[in-house]
């Protein structure tokens, strides 16, 4: 988990906590010392000669809890590593510390091989996939939230113009979670009318209406225990969005037709293309649904605003195609490279692709 930095700084209220912590770290050859409570934790990060290269966050503290802490040391510019400490159950704590700044998170009570390197807590740096060549700072910092968000099974917004991407990131959310090896099903609201698309989600009963002469499971039913990717969720009619919603909150739905509610077990991931505060503006979109969806988003940059992505794209594709192809490709000679880093790319990543 750690990178082995010279020292470590523990802020957790609950003493026997504390004191285990730091003895574990000793341990696993790591200096840590502790602060009792956010403000004394504060005081230590803002008068440190020496500032710590990492902190052991408790999120649950009285008074100055952990995430006022992260924010105000956020605030004040410091960057050091700030893993959060958090029970099982609140995944819902974990998110927000992400949001606020945490580099990563641990689940009480830890182990000592979890603070050893390399990175072996339920969430390791992986980076981008092999398909996925990133070397912006904009991109690498998506990747680095796939890796923090994966685990913790709460819906994902995945925003961004046609061809960024979202569904491969959507796929690797999936690969990086606890559900990895289940179901990844994938389906494009904008592909069908809304009769069929509720169908199509929910499944149907045998005589649920004309033509449906055999019962049929949905999308949610062939997620079960993994992950369902809702694409282009901006273009769900009001009426079905009003159902989805209330699947999100009951964790259970019915088929069209049918009278047995049916158990929803899949992590929700959904992408637009849209700007959905704006389509909630028109009343296009429910802002209920909007802030159940909500929980993270991430925002992937189009490639025009990423030209330095380029080249090892092309060099990503050039390799991906000749092998696929058997035969060599040639590299781009300096003129076609310019010409390629000048075009503005308004289909994204698909268009260079292609």
């Amino acid at each position: 988990m750690l990178e082995r930095p010279n020292q470590v700084l523990v802020i957790d209220d609950d003493e026997a906590a504390r004191e285990i912590l730091v003895e574990l770290l000793g341990r696993v050859g790591y200096h840590a010392f502790a602060a009792a409570d956010g403000r004394s934790g504060l005081d230590h990060l803002n008068s440190a000669a020496v500032p710590p290269e990492a902190v052991l966050l408790d999120l649950r503290m009285p008074g100055i809890d952990g995430f006022e802490v992260l924010r105000r040391y956020r605030a004040q510019g410091g960057i050091a590593p700030v893993i959060a400490l958090s029970a099982m159950d609140d995944k819902e704590s974990v998110v927000k510390a992400m949001r606020l700044g945490a580099s990563d998170y641990l689940v009480k009570p830890i182990e000592p091989e979890e603070l050893r390197p390399p990175p072996s807590a339920p969430l390791s740096r992986r980076g981008p996939p092999s398909e996925f060549v990133s070397v912006s700072s904009a991109m690498l910092g998506i990747w680095d939230m796939v890796d923090r968000v994966a685990e913790t099974d709460v819906p994902v917004l995945i925003r961004g113009e046609s061809g960024v991407g979202k569904e491969g990131i959507a796929r690797a959310l999936h690969e990086r979670s606890v559900r990895r090896g289940k179901p990844f099903v994938k389906i494009n609201c904008a592909a069908l009318p809304s009769e069929l698309l509720e169908s199509e989600l929910f499944g149907h009963e045998r005589g649920a209406f004309t033509g449906a002469t055999s019962e049929k499971p949905g999308k949610f039913e062939l997620a079960d225990k993994g992950t369902i990717f809702l694409d282009e969720i901006g273009e769900m009619h009001p009426a079905l969005q009003a159902k989805l919603l209330q699947v999100l909150q009951d964790e259970e739905y019915y088929r069209v037709g049918g009278k047995r509610p049916l158990r929803a077990d899949a992590r929700v991931v959904v992408a637009t293309n849209r700007v959905l505060e704006d389509e909630i503006a028109r009343g296009n979109f429910r802002e209920d649904l909007y802030y159940r969806l909500n929980v993270v988003s991430v925002i992937v940059p189009p490639l025009r605003e990423r030209k330095e992505d380029v080249p090892h794209l092309i060099e990503h594709f050039r390799r991906k195609y000749g092998s696929k192809y058997k035969q060599g490709t040639a590299p781009f000679s300096d003129e076609v490279m310019r010409k390629l880093l000048q075009y503005d790319y308004p289909g994204n990543v698909r268009e260079l692709e292609n």
